[in-house]
């Protein structure tokens, strides 16, 4: 031990004053660059799990338009996870679901104004109507939407403290089916996915499809994606 220090001693005195100089330079310089590349690789991270996030969402409704087609060959008009019918919805604008099955006249008018009620609450939400919109996971929001793989579920939790976001246990079975049994959770800490689908309406030459609308709650006005047949 004593001969290791001896030759460690030696060897640092034998460093001349511009090789020190240099060192100390360089080691500022390391500690430098370590600084302004740690908030670069945090944007990274970020960047990464959005991408992520929108390509999950861009995997759900790809997944949700093959279900259309399928329930369009079973029962002659598409729906999509969670509709008992193309004229139901899922979410609303006031917190209830609601149903367009009158398909005379004055019940289509009625219809579409409970579809339009529902589209403005969710553009609301998604800030296309000059709103902010659902920028916050926790903040208070116009639509109501369900939970894509249901708010308990332990794979893929909601975070505490989300207002206005329901379980319809039907749909969630459909989606997890469609994933092959996968709950997909988000990257993101207050992420989570929720859908809501706006009632269709009508018949014969007066009819009209339901639309579907997929988010994540960490900022739905950034992370979002619609399914109109």
């Amino acid at each position: 031990m004593k001969q290791t220090l001896k030759t460690l001693i030696r060897n640092v005195k034998s460093i001349n004053g511009n090789s020190l100089a240099e060192f100390a330079t360089t080691t500022a310089l390391m500690a430098t660059l370590a600084a302004t590349a740690a908030p670069k690789l945090s944007e990274m991270s970020e960047g990464t799990k959005g991408e992520k996030s929108r390509n999950e969402i861009d995997k759900l409704i790809k997944q949700a338009g093959s279900y259309y087609q399928d329930r369009a060959d079973i029962d002659g008009r598409g729906s999509f996870p969670g509709q008992t019918k193309f004229n139901t919805s899922v979410g609303a604008a006031n917190g209830q679901t609601y149903s367009n099955g009158d398909a005379s006249t004055g019940g289509i008018v009625t219809a579409k104004a409970a579809s339009l009620a529902h589209t403005t609450a969710i553009l609301t939400d998604l800030s296309v109507t000059g709103s902010d919109g659902w920028e916050d996971y926790n903040e208070t929001h116009a639509a109501v939407w369900a939970s894509v793989f249901g708010t308990s579920n332990a794979d893929a939790p909601i975070p505490t403290g989300v207002h206005g976001v329901f379980d319809d246990e039907d749909g969630t079975a459909a989606w997890i089916k469609l994933m092959g049994g996968e709950s997909l959770k988000s990257r993101f800490q207050d992420g989570h996915y929720v859908y809501s689908v706006v009632a269709g309406g009508g018949s014969g030459n007066k009819v009209y499809p339901p639309v579907l609308y997929v988010g994540d709650i960490e900022n739905m006005t950034d992370f979002n994606n619609v399914l109109e047949p």
